[in-house]
């Protein structure tokens, strides 16, 4: 699974995109939200841990997670 950090601009807030490895996208949700998308997915017994990796991403990179 990769996820990419993207910064928002003016009224829109910063996203993250979760996708897996054919790179189809998985999730998309605020990185100051990522609860309900996270549970959809599956992983909420890992929130903690990709929202760590996320907030010591920069922003504009991609990062592979390997969950």
């Amino acid at each position: 699974m990769y996820v990419i950090k993207v910064k928002g601009v003016a009224k829109i807030p910063d996203y993250v995109q979760l996708r897996d490895d054919a790179f189809t996208l998985l999730a998309y949700f605020r990185v100051d939200r990522p609860e309900k998308s996270l549970e959809k997915l599956g992983l909420g017994e890992k929130a903690a841990s990709i929202m760590e990796t996320i907030k010591q991403m920069p922003f504009g990179q991609i990062k592979k997670l390997e969950l």
